[in-house]
């Protein structure tokens, strides 16, 4: 429970949870200068039909217009069931207990925060992570592009999608958790929510949302700092159960980058926050191992009422994996300014291997040309 404390508002230090292992950072070099001019203009822009906001760089507020960023999660939400299951408005108030500390989940009159509504979450803590490893200056205070948010959690860009998009933001806003403590022999209760403020900074004549300003609440901002997240597969947003996407975020944190992980039914019950009885929960999770939809995991019903979570593609390779030379690693960030160029590399190598390992003649050549695609698919 440790790291919940942490990051719920106490410490800036860094959580340490002994069973997963935060991703480690790659810091890349700042962006190239044409997507310097590019992002500077997306600021004149901005700040054109919204006053008051100074120049970004000021600490004033952080501008999410980096392309492609790696799609991260704080770690306290993904251990503790802070989001809603359901597909109707929850209006129950979450309770959950572990190891003596406490966790209430209040809804507003709008219903509790849906795991659908963390997209949100996720995107604002890629973007911040993705500019602290390019060395820029952030924020708590994000201003974003209601379209950028869409394509880049897998959603539709109909004028549906916008208004479902507000309706998150408000059951976000509105959502508030308390979580008791204990400093110095005395208990300390603590409330917050899951983000701060937001606001419309821009609308198309329309009426729909174009520009987004959203105030991230403290403890997730904090955990962005201490650097307490983990990456997670983009086929994470192609998953449209909720069940599933909190399974996947319970393995992922959990078995991590070991082979496997196995876990009890009664306690992933507890750690999923579903409320479906016990039966109903394991007809779900058996439906699941059928169907083998999460990404990067395997998972498989064992003797003695457990789920054992194993990785997909563990590949073993004898053959020497291809090297790149620095000036195409320069070349890639070029290609695809803001992203992490190793996270690229290593993807470009899994896949490599996947396809069994095959002779490259010029390994430079074909990292650049798969990087020339995924930017053109991505844009």
């Amino acid at each position: 429970m440790k790291g919940l404390v942490d990051n719920f508002g106490l410490s800036v230090t860094k959580t340490t949870i002994n069973d997963s292992t935060p991703t480690k950072e790659g810091r890349a070099p700042r962006e190239q200068d044409d997507h310097h001019v590019r992002r500077q203009a997306m600021v004149s822009d901005l700040t054109t039909h919204t006053s008051g906001y100074p120049p970004e760089g000021q600490g004033e507020y952080f501008l999410c217009d980096l392309f492609d960023a790696i799609p991260k999660n704080d770690l306290a939400s993904m251990e503790h069931p802070l989001f809603s299951l359901a597909t109707r408005p929850d209006l129950r108030v979450l309770n959950y207990e572990h190891n003596g500390a406490e966790i209430t989940v209040t809804p507003s009159v709008k219903g509790l925060a849906t795991i659908h509504d963390k997209d949100i979450l996720i995107f604002c803590v890629s973007q911040l992570m993705a500019a602290l490893n390019a060395g820029r200056q952030v924020s708590r205070v994000l201003h974003l592009k209601a379209h950028d948010l869409l394509i880049a959690t897998n959603r539709d860009t109909s004028g549906d999608a916008y208004r479902r998009l507000r309706e998150a933001f408000e059951r976000l806003a509105g959502t508030r958790i308390t979580t008791n403590i204990t400093t110095g022999g005395h208990e300390i209760t603590s409330g917050f929510g899951l983000i701060e403020s937001w606001e419309i900074v821009r609308k198309a004549r329309g009426g729909r949302m174009v520009s987004v300003a959203v105030t991230l609440s403290d403890w997730l901002y904090r955990a962005v700092l201490s650097k307490s997240v983990l990456t997670l597969n983009r086929g994470y947003f192609t998953l449209r159960k909720p069940l599933e996407r909190r399974i996947y975020e319970l393995a992922r944190k959990h078995c991590g980058r070991q082979d496997s992980w196995q876990i009890s039914v009664d306690t992933l019950l507890k750690k999923s926050g579903s409320a479906s009885p016990r039966r109903v929960f394991r007809k779900m999770l058996r439906d699941m191992i059928a169907a083998q939809s999460l990404p990067d995991y395997a998972m498989e019903e064992l003797p003695g009422d457990l789920i054992r979570f194993a990785q997909k593609q563990a590949v073993v390779v004898d053959v020497p994996p291809p090297t790149l030379r620095e000036a195409t690693r320069d070349a890639a960030r070029a290609l695809m300014p803001g992203a992490d160029v190793y996270a690229l590399e290593a993807d470009w190598r899994a896949m490599w291997a996947q396809s069994g390992a095959p002779k490259l003649h010029k390994p430079d050549a074909a990292f650049l040309g798969w990087v020339k695609k995924r930017a053109e698919a991505g844009s």
